[in-house]
């Protein structure tokens, strides 16, 4: 007897992708991720600012009232720090997480911020609002499934090597422990190109929104590697349909310890708001907290 005939089935959907759980075939409408008072994957384009990497709590605090004044919906910054040497700044660790929860408190901004390693979830889920997991970890597999069971909503960053493909089986782990609150990241691959520290795919956030049902957002500060090319990259990304944007914001980015050359002073971030707004305004979108600091530019 086939499913169809059976009591009690009214339809029998055949999926027929590798990923099935983040498919559209699987849910035809989009997920949409509650944090606190913010919905990520509907019709508001979010701001995911601040700096790349958690230095002191002075430099923390600038930046987090500076983000929260240009409309920022979260707060995001490095506690631990993947770092290419060993002997570059790899963090303040859970005094790192202490300092966001402090500017979290300050400022009424969610914390987005980075799980390395499957022994730190728990302590940092207890810091955090939404996990990320980094381009590096995109196929740490044991990660994946440790960090769905936190029941956080997980940023989920696409690999320097990664097919489009190989991304949403990545999240396919997370979602298969029972935790679909997915929010993927395209940040850049590696190619030929030398001009800019990764090439910024911009058509994978059409291509992932027909293929799977997750919010999706753009990271054009590692995407570029270059402060004066996030921008116009940012504009491009909510364009073609990004639900936000991850940012890194540094009050002195000659002085930052992490990432410096493609971080935006508050001025020039406040800039960026501006121009975004007006992109997502033409595309039938908008960003959720318009601030006066936004207009006066």
């Amino acid at each position: 007897m086939s499913l169809e005939a059976r009591c009690g089935v009214e339809k029998v959907v055949q999926i027929l992708s590798p990923f099935k759980l983040v498919s559209r075939e699987y849910r035809q409408d989009n997920t949409i991720i509650q944090v606190g008072n913010q919905s990520i994957g509907g019709k508001e384009v979010h701001l995911f600012a601040g700096p790349c990497a958690v230095e002191s709590r002075s430099q923390l605090m600038e930046i987090a009232f500076a983000v929260k004044e240009g409309g920022a919906s979260f707060l995001r910054g490095g506690a631990y720090k993947p770092r290419t040497s060993p002997y570059s700044f790899r963090g303040l660790a859970e005094e790192g997480l202490e300092l966001l929860a402090e500017a979290s408190a300050a400022t009424g901004l969610p914390i987005v911020t980075e799980v390395m390693d499957t022994r730190l979830v728990p302590l940092v889920s207890r810091y955090a609002d939404i996990l990320q997991i980094g381009a590096r970890n995109m196929q740490n597999f044991p990660l994946l499934e440790e960090v769905a069971t936190s029941g956080k909503p997980i940023l989920l960053k696409r690999g320097p090597g990664a097919t489009i493909e190989e991304w949403l089986m990545a999240a396919e782990y997370i979602v298969l422990q029972g935790n679909d609150q997915v929010i993927l990241c395209e940040r850049g691959i590696k190619t030929f190109e030398t001009q800019t520290r990764n090439t910024l795919d911009l058509s994978a956030v059409p291509i992932v929104k027909h293929l799977s049902h997750l919010p999706v957002i753009v990271d054009p500060s590692h995407g570029t590697g270059k402060w004066w090319l996030v921008p116009p990259m940012s504009r491009a990304a909510i364009a073609v349909g990004a639900d936000g944007l991850l940012i890194e914001v540094h009050h002195s980015p000659a002085e930052a310890l992490s990432d410096g050359e493609q971080s935006l002073t508050p001025e020039n971030y406040y800039k960026l708001v501006k121009e975004v707004q007006e992109v997502a305004l033409s595309v039938g979108r908008s960003l959720p907290n318009p601030t006066e600091k936004r207009i006066q530019v």
